[in-house]
């Protein structure tokens, strides 16, 4: 721009430009944010990623800059030269940085036209996700969207400083690897070079930290993409970013003081707020107690209460026989919710049967009397034991839900969160964290009948529990840990296994066969017998910390070219077929999609 500006240099930003600087001249180039024709002279909001400065072509002091100024239009790129000068009396604009000036034009330049864009580039957009998706490089210029991009900038510069100054080392994994099991379906590439074979991509660098530690590592991290081929949802993308974390010699206490450490940075150095930690410490078994789900919002209450005990004898056969059968009967008392009509409560009960339930009792508290199909199944007793478990006052609506315990606390955990946002219960500015402690080592699949590791088969048991592995997996608590905010999980991790008898033990315990195991992660055996020092870690899900930061409601939203729920990039039309000669080199050749 400079041989077609003339003498400047030094191109400025959109937002730089201030009363200090009038009188000076300025060099400027963005994208028009509008354009405005006040019957002589015309006034284009200039935008770049640092704001938006007003421009002015006045006919009185260029009328030849004004006649081509009548060719702008919406996001043409602009390279412009002109004088700062204050805005006229009673013009000036409070809501912009820039609003005390504007820059009168006396050379331009249009770098580039552009076609009408489907969609205003505002943050105001009333365009679908998915014709925002489409234009993605469209979607981007908007400010709320260049602000997310620049607070995730700030957020993994934040990381890298904290952990460098700690002495960690930034290490990189392999992309290309070896599928294993006990995780979500992989992601597969075919070798050309070794025909009928194929590399893994990551889910995550696990084994390979965990190598690190044995090759002497002692701090390691690295910011990583990783991939899981599963079903997605808002808070879930085919390829995604860690904050990985692994030391050796550390127990969870120290692994949680680096974590809380590194939030507590993140949190000052991009929203300039202070977190007191350390963080509340609850166990697996007492979060799904008061909860009902492994990652609690605790930003309000409305705890739920199991009352299995004082309903095991009633009248009302759907509770009483649910408890005999090994199920439990658990509440939740919606204060002051006596009003809700009983659309409302038939809506509830259609949310809690997303999650399995098979009905949703419920009790209106009055002063004088229970309003409910059920309350004439208790008698005096138990009617007085409910009161005084469930703290039932006139005016509340208690729910209950009776099942197997799995679904009894998902359906009312969930029903939790829902009434928590139905009735404004929820502070959006309130950041509460949350560690999820001791673990279950193992749970058991009905369809495969096996167990299964609750996070990977590779998270140490407690040593006090090692006599439990054979004759009670269940039992079993792990030296795992997960980090919750606002009801999300955005860290998990534990303490590694770091002996060879004790891993193979667990192998055994997930139905694994010695040469099964041998085979899948005979490199990591090898290593566990070669010195492995005591080790553990973390990852943080960096995407989803990016959204809560963002206060958004979705990690679309902050990642810069994302999936859609069906893992398809609408940009680039990815997946997409590929020729025969491509196949044909990898030696596959793909069955006919047989539609009925």
């Amino acid at each position: 721009m400079t041989d077609i500006l003339g003498e400047m240099r030094k191109t400025h930003h959109c937002c730089e430009i201030g009363s200090d600087d009038i009188g000076k001249q300025v060099v400027l180039m963005g994208w028009v944010q509008r354009r405005r024709d006040h019957g002589g002279v015309i006034f284009v909001d200039l935008r770049d990623r640092h704001g938006i400065t007003q421009v002015v072509f006045n006919p009185e002091e260029n009328q030849a800059i004004h006649e081509k100024a009548h060719l702008i239009r919406s996001e043409y790129v602009l390279g412009i030269l002109g004088k700062v000068a204050p805005r006229p009396d009673g013009m000036v604009n409070t809501k912009l940085k820039t609003g005390q000036i504007e820059v009168m034009v006396t050379k331009l330049k249009i770098l580039n036209p552009a076609t009408t864009p489907p969609f205003l580039i505002e943050d105001q957009v009333d365009a679908s996700e998915s014709i925002r998706l489409k234009y993605r490089y469209l979607d981007l210029r908007r400010p709320e969207m260049q602000q997310n991009l620049i607070l995730r900038h700030k957020a993994t510069a934040s990381v890298r400083n904290y952990l460098n100054n700690l002495d960690f080392l930034d290490i990189e994994t392999p992309v290309l690897t070896k599928s294993t099991p006990e995780g979500a379906r992989d992601y597969l590439v075919p070798s050309r070079v070794n025909p009928g074979q194929f590399y893994a991509l990551p889910q995550s660098p696990q084994l390979f930290k965990q190598l690190l530690m044995v090759a002497g590592f002692d701090k390691y991290y690295q910011i990583v993409r990783c991939f899981r081929d599963e079903d997605l949802r808002a808070d879930r993308q085919p390829e995604f970013t860690q904050v990985d974390l692994e030391l050796s010699f550390v127990g969870k206490k120290e692994i949680m003081e680096v974590a809380e450490g590194m939030m507590a940075a993140i949190f000052k150095d991009v929203l300039d707020l202070g977190l007191t930690h350390p963080f509340e410490q609850i166990t697996h078994t007492e979060a799904i107690d008061r909860f009902g789900l492994d990652k609690p919002d605790t930003r309000f209450d409305l705890e739920l209460k199991d009352v299995s005990d004082i309903v095991k004898g009633s009248d009302f056969k759907v509770f009483s026989s649910v408890v005999k059968k090994g199920g439990i009967v658990k509440t939740l008392n919606a204060k002051g919710c006596i009003g809700f009509s009983r659309k409302e409560i038939d809506d509830l009960t259609k949310f809690t049967a997303i999650y399995k339930a098979r009905g949703l009792a419920w009790i209106k508290v009055k002063e004088d009397a229970w309003q409910s199909p059920i309350a004439k199944f208790f008698s005096d007793n138990e009617k007085k034991q409910l009161i005084e478990r469930i703290n039932m006052e006139p005016g509340d609506l208690v729910f209950f839900v009776a099942d197997q315990p799995k679904i009894t606390n998902e359906a009312l955990g969930h029903l939790r969160n829902h009434l928590g946002k139905k009735l404004n219960l929820i502070d959006n500015d309130q950041f509460n964290f949350l560690w999820v402690t001791d673990f279950p080592m193992f749970e058991y699949d009905e369809l495969e009948k096996r167990y299964q590791a609750l996070h990977h088969p590779f998270t140490a048991p407690f040593e006090k529990d090692y006599a439990l592995l054979k004759t009670d997996p269940l039992s079993v608590k792990s030296r795992a840990y997960d980090l919750v905010l606002n009801g999300f999980e955005i860290g998990g991790g534990s303490i590694r296994i770091h002996q060879i008898d004790l891993q193979k033990k667990i192998f055994s315990v997930l139905g694994m066969e010695p040469e099964t195991y041998t085979d899948k992660f005979g490199f990591l055996l090898s290593a566990l017998e070669s010195g492995a020092p005591p080790h553990g870690g973390i990852a943080f899900g960096l995407d989803r910390l990016i959204m809560l930061l963002c206060r958004c409601s979705s990690i679309r939203d902050v990642i810069p070219f994302p999936k859609t729920q069906k893992a398809a990039c609408l940009l680039t039309n990815a997946p997409s077929p590929t020729s025969k000669e491509q196949l044909d080199e990898l030696m596959i050749k793909i069955k006919s999609i047989i539609t009925e």
